[in-house]
């Protein structure tokens, strides 16, 4: 039996009596973790104090309850899954989107027609209640089961100068890059990236673990004059994907000739 002589509520030195042997590689990662009963035994302590500590852990994130099988010591290890975040042309003007292949859709995409928020107004430099496209898809990738949601919104007046896009909002954004520059369009993006807790919703979709944050990716589509033309967003479980990005140098303009 281990003593427990830590000041705190009892639970809380439960908890901290398994961190440490979590964090000392007794309980390595993705082990099973001794039973309620054993736990018990071990620290003597009741099952509701060992119920308790097991719930701060889960808070913290370094266990993840399987219902059915039983608690398991989270994994430390990398991301299975890295998603390359570049776009390349082919000698034909078409897009190609390195991942492109790797994701199949879970589920059918849903199309429908919604309006800006506070938010997305703000990314589109629109007002609120503008009228968009919108197109959710479900997306896994069948190697390693990594689940991630994609939406594209598209504003009315971006889709009225493609008449395909008003036919058929919901098309991937290669091809969605593709029938913007067949309309005249020059091309450039951004992007922004952070991290957050998952809703409800989310947490659902992605069959996401306890205390699991996302990454919830923006992109945004701009004309040559930087003017916003659509924006993307892809949302997947922080514990199995990373992103990856390639660098180069912005030109910088020719200095002014001195005097």
């Amino acid at each position: 039996m281990t003593e427990i002589q830590r000041p705190g509520a009892l639970y809380q030195q439960v908890a901290a009596a398994i961190r440490e042997a979590i964090l000392s590689g007794e309980f390595p990662p993705d082990s099973l973790l001794p039973s309620e009963a054993q736990l018990m035994g071990r620290y003597g302590v009741s099952r509701p104090t060992v119920r308790n500590a097991i719930a701060a852990l889960r808070a913290e994130g370094l266990i993840d309850v399987r219902h059915g099988k039983g608690s398991f010591v989270r994994s430390s290890g990398q991301p299975v899954l890295t998603i390359e975040r570049r776009i390349s042309h082919t000698t034909e003007g078409k897009f190609v989107m390195p991942n492109g292949d790797t994701w199949q859709e879970a589920e059918e995409p849903s199309t429908y027609r919604t309006h800006t928020t506070k938010n997305t107004g703000r990314l589109l430099h629109l007002g609120e209640e503008e009228a968009l496209f919108g197109c959710d898809r479900l997306l896994i990738d069948p190697s390693t089961g990594t689940r991630a949601m994609h939406r594209t919104l598209i504003p009315f007046a971006t889709a009225e100068g493609s008449p395909l896009l008003v036919e058929e909002p919901c098309k991937r954004p290669a091809a969605i890059y593709w029938l913007l520059t067949q309309a005249g369009h020059k091309l450039s993006w951004t992007e922004t990236v952070r991290a957050r807790m998952p809703l409800p919703d989310e947490r659902a979709a992605l069959r996401l673990p306890d205390a699991t944050p996302i990454l919830h990716v923006v992109r945004v589509a701009h004309e040559a004059d930087d003017r916003p033309l659509f924006l993307e967003e892809l949302r997947f479980g922080a514990d199995r994907a990373e992103l990856a990005y390639r660098i180069t140098a912005d030109k910088q303009p020719a200095g002014g000739a001195r005097a």
